[in-house]
């Protein structure tokens, strides 16, 4: 089986992403990676849904679990007649691809495609389960081969020995990003963002940059003025959790203030991805609103007096004037012609 992650860091080997094997799926635990490596199995399509609700995996992430759970979904249902076993998994399809509001458009396409493979091998007489895990990991391989595109375009607006900030995880821009820099010969110094409430920029991307031998700094999430108006930062960088065809865009909550000052001080704003046909404007962006008893507490330990309340909005809306430009794998964009990106049809990413 040919993959694309050879050479990737550890957090994005594709069963360290999450896995389908002997009726249950494995998904490496993100809230506590690196203090901890741990794995949480799921033996239910159900319990792969809650992983993805409680930030077991994020980012992109999601995107191999929903398929590696309809693998599993596939398999609960091995004992039922044909029909009820095709119920059965477009129901999976439904629940697995809303386990998160903001990004279902993306998961619904997995899942949706999943059910339609399984099917196809249900009435061939074939392992709808085998079927699955083989379509998830084409669809593994096409966005990381996808992303490399992605990342080639961003290595060519980054200055040789320049300064990247970034902004949360963006999962496989990371891997492929280094790889870019590295086939140009070219280096550059990694700013990371840490991300609360759950770090991902502190555990997650720094981990990968580190890993790969990048000269790595951790910021938090209030010294990025300071950085700025230091002149330690050349480009932020973000991917994005959707992108409209107006150029707005959503992502970790906290894009939007850094754009605000990469703006003030001059810094371009790369964002990198596709954008989502069924998106025209900014206001088809749901925000998810997340628990805030998760932003009371640091890693576990409470932080606040009793009596202290707290919002948890998961992302931010980031309007297309603060934006340089949105980096594909077509090329760069400017943001407002982002819906350009289709002129020559759309490519099936996920």
């Amino acid at each position: 089986m040919t993959r694309m992650d050879e050479g990737m860091p550890f957090l994005l080997q594709y069963e360290h992403v999450a896995w389908y094997e002997d009726g249950a799926v494995t998904i490496l635990d993100r809230r506590c990676y690196p203090i901890e490596t741990r794995f949480v199995t799921c033996r239910s399509y159900t319990e792969v849904a809650d992983a993805i609700r409680d930030m077991v995996t994020q980012s992109a992430g999601p995107y191999t679990a929903v398929g590696m759970g309809m693998a599993l979904a596939a398999y609960e249902a091995r004992n039922l007649p044909d029909a009820e076993k095709v119920a059965f998994l477009k129901k999976a399809s439904y629940e697995l691809g809303h386990s998160r509001p903001t990004q279902a458009n993306r998961y619904i396409q997995i899942t949706d495609r999943c059910a339609k493979v399984a099917q196809a091998a249900i009435a061939a007489g074939e392992d709808p389960v085998q079927a699955i895990v083989a379509d998830t990991v084409d669809s593994l391989n096409r966005r990381y081969a996808s992303m490399q595109e992605v990342g080639d375009h961003l290595a060519d607006l980054i200055p040789d020995g320049g300064a990247v900030l970034t902004q949360c995880y963006g999962e496989t821009i990371i891997g492929t990003l280094i790889r870019a820099m590295k086939k140009k010969g070219k280096t550059f110094r990694a700013y990371c963002a840490e991300t609360r409430p759950y770090m991902q920029g502190a555990r997650l991307t720094a981990s990968c940059f580190a890993d790969s031998g990048i000269d790595t700094t951790l910021l938090t999430d209030n010294m990025i003025a300071y950085a700025m108006s230091s002149g330690l930062i050349d480009v932020f960088t973000s991917a994005a959790d959707t992108v409209c065809c107006d150029g707005t865009i959503a992502n970790k909550v906290g894009s939007l203030q850094i754009a605000i000052l990469a703006q003030h001080y001059g810094i371009p704003y790369y964002v990198t991805g596709k954008p989502d046909q069924g998106k025209e404007t900014g206001k088809d962006i749901v925000v998810e609103m997340r628990d805030p008893s998760q932003v009371l507490n640091f890693m576990g330990l409470k932080t606040t007096v009793p009596g202290v309340k707290a919002i948890y909005p998961a992302f931010d809306v980031v309007p297309p004037h603060l934006i340089s430009g949105i980096v594909t794998d077509r090329g760069v964009f400017v943001p407002e012609a982002i819906k350009d990106y289709f002129r020559d049809g759309n490519k099936n990413f996920y």
